[in-house]
């Protein structure tokens, strides 16, 4: 009875000791483990980029300080230079559309651009967009190229297989793998509070920017655009702008848009943290509060109010301005959103249509004319759509400065600048800047506001 007792338990731990899923590979890539199937696949629309543009060298060593160079503003005249940048970019249409980084080709002459298979191709700029870093180039006379497909970055997880494909250092195309390392990475990279990125370990360095990043499928699921570090090199916290919003350019560069358009939220907000959860009696940080809401905002006019807590856009989760931006930017002008959102502990869901900022009241954009310490000003009224375009308080009022020259300039006045008063008379309306620009006095006080700071001129002329 004992050795029989004593088989049955050595045979059951045998069979706890072996492995349940093992068996033998079935297939060469099965044995092999490589990624040459999607590389084959991917490489062929990922191009290498060179863009030649024209700066402006200044020749004060204190031309960049931001107190001295006040000082030297006259000293000596800016030498133009060619500069040189280096980046890659995906085509995404057999015709030749390419989507790369604003700050590989903005502000380009000359962009030249080299197929994996050897071949050139001049390009032009269709759409670029600063803020969103990013960039869509048409291949000049190209067509029955190879391209790739996007995958919608809704359905990617922490913990996917990626390979970053691109041009480092102009070495020539190279290939990294790695995994997605998180989602919704949102400010910081790039200094920039409306980024929004895919993060990942897979080794991006200068020249990866623009690049593709894809998935197992050989699909697109993102634009390389970034790196944090310290060295100057990969340390393994790369950036990449999602799919989605790739999309949404492309989409507006197939109607022939030349500028890009986002929808207006006419809101100001701030992302819950612990503290913030605490004193608006919530059980844990979730959600973005509405701080400020312009009247013509359409959130304003579909019933939020400041204090409402947005929580979700279209079954996505907001957690800050940056995301909200971002789902509002892929939803795209004239989509129709739902949105949850929490008031005084209950959730309540609306609907709300994305809209361009209103361009209500006129702008009357003019310029100055005429011998008065304002010549050469270019202003504007402002209104919703002013303020989105230069990046002003959205409850700026008054009249701003698009840009400076002349006289205007010489006396320091810069793009942005807000007009509040200008020998005593307050300055509502261009028209009221105008009539000021015309008193026949030698003696001028006029109070500006500049970055949230009010400064007075005084000058005698």
């Amino acid at each position: 009875m004992k050795k029989i007792l004593l088989s049955i338990v050595l045979g059951f731990s045998l069979a706890l000791a072996s492995p349940v899923a093992a068996r033998v590979p079935q297939s060469k890539p099965e044995i092999t483990l490589s990624f040459a199937p999607v590389v084959r696949k991917a490489t062929p629309a990922v191009v290498n980029i060179y863009a030649k543009r024209i700066v402006a060298a200044q020749p004060s060593p204190f031309a960049n300080d931001p107190f001295f160079s006040e000082f030297f503003r006259s000293f000596g005249k800016p030498v133009p230079r060619v500069q040189q940048s280096l980046g890659s970019g995906v085509i995404l249409s057999p015709d030749g559309l390419v989507v790369s980084n604003y700050h590989v080709v903005g502000g380009a002459t000359e962009i030249r651009v080299a197929l994996n298979d050897r071949r050139e191709f001049d390009a032009k700029v269709l759409l670029a967009d600063k803020t969103a870093d990013l960039a869509v180039l048409k291949l000049v006379g190209a067509h029955d190229l190879p391209t790739l497909s996007l995958r919608s970055a809704r359905d990617i997880e922490v913990g996917d297989l990626v390979l970053a494909i691109g041009n480092p250092f102009g070495v020539g195309q190279t290939v990294s793998s790695g995994i997605i390392s998180g989602l919704a990475r949102s400010g910081g990279a790039v200094g920039n509070a409306r980024a929004y990125f895919i993060q990942t370990d897979a080794p991006i360095n200068p020249g990866n920017s623009g690049g593709a990043l894809v998935d197992m499928s050989g699909a697109l699921v993102g634009i390389n655009t970034s790196i944090l570090t310290r060295s100057g090199g990969s340390n393994g916290i790369g950036f990449a702008i999602p799919s989605d919003l790739v999309a949404a350019f492309l989409k507006q560069a197939k109607a022939g848009n030349r500028k890009f358009v986002r929808p207006w939220a006419g809101m100001i907000g701030q992302m819950v943290d612990s503290n913030l959860a605490q004193g608006l009696q919530l059980d844990r940080p979730e959600g973005m509060v509405v701080v400020e809401l312009h009247r013509a905002s359409p959130f304003y006019k579909a019933g939020l109010r400041p204090g409402d807590i947005i929580v979700r856009f279209n079954g996505q989760p907001v957690n800050g301005p940056a995301e909200l931006l971002y789902h509002m930017t892929v939803a795209g002008v004239g989509a129709k959103a739902k949105i949850t959102y929490v008031r005084e502990g209950r959730k309540k869901t609306v609907r709300v249509r994305m809209i361009k900022a209103p361009d209500v009241p006129p702008r009357n954009e003019t310029l100055i004319r005429g011998q008065s310490p304002l010549e050469g000003l270019r202003v504007a009224r402002i209104n919703p759509a002013v303020t989105a375009e230069m990046d002003i308080p959205m409850s700026a009022q008054g009249v701003v400065v698009l840009g400076a020259e002349g006289i205007g300039a010489r006396l320091g006045f810069r793009r942005g600048d807000i007009i509040k008063e200008v020998n005593g008379v307050s300055i509502a309306t261009v028209a009221d800047l105008v009539a000021a620009s015309q008193m026949r006095t030698r003696v001028w006080s006029i109070t500006i506001e500049r970055n949230g700071q009010l400064m007075t001129m005084r000058l005698k002329v």
